[in-house]
């Protein structure tokens, strides 16, 4: 069973269920994994969600990534990728997959830029995160190509548009 915790911060608006987006943000991107059945494991899988500011992500990506500046999302897996197919359980019931953070501020101007809902931005990223916790990641072609495929097909079961649109031009 999936345990999301969601920490919001005063920057993200109230007039939006964060927690209902996060859970179905994290749930679609797994099941679209060969990981899937933590989606419906007998015992907890907990992600955790913080909706940050642009503060607060800058110092995490200066301090893990050297990069000073804040990032719309940042991953922090607790498992190691090639540990999840067995995750069973653990001594107290759950297993912590990771953290995902988000950079209210970033994600407000991305959306904008790209003509969505700062919601639907938000849940796409959410879907990346979850991807990271995963194992997935897009540092080449292939990967990115394999990754972003999961994230089409999670985002449109969800009635999300296509991120990353083909330029024809």
């Amino acid at each position: 069973m999936l345990d999301i915790a969601l920490l919001q911060d005063a920057d993200w608006s109230d007039a939006v269920d964060w927690d209902a987006l996060a859970t179905q943000a994290v749930t679609a991107a797994i099941t679209q994994t060969p990981h899937g059945f933590l989606a419906s494991a007998p015992f907890a899988v907990e992600v955790s969600v913080k909706l940050a500011g642009n503060a607060e992500v800058r110092a995490l990506n200066a301090a893990y990534r050297d990069k000073d500046r804040p990032t719309n999302v940042l991953s922090f897996p607790m498992v190691q990728p090639d540990l999840i197919e067995g995750l069973t359980n653990s001594d107290d019931g759950e297993v912590l997959l990771g953290d995902i953070v988000l950079a209210q501020g970033v994600c407000e101007v991305e959306a904008e830029e790209r003509g969505i809902t700062l919601e639907a931005h938000t849940t796409h990223l959410i879907v990346h995160g979850t991807l990271h916790l995963l194992g997935y990641d897009h540092q080449g072609t292939d990967e990115a190509e394999a990754m972003e495929a999961l994230e089409r097909t999670a985002l449109a079961g969800l009635g999300i548009a296509d991120p990353y649109p083909v330029d024809e031009g």
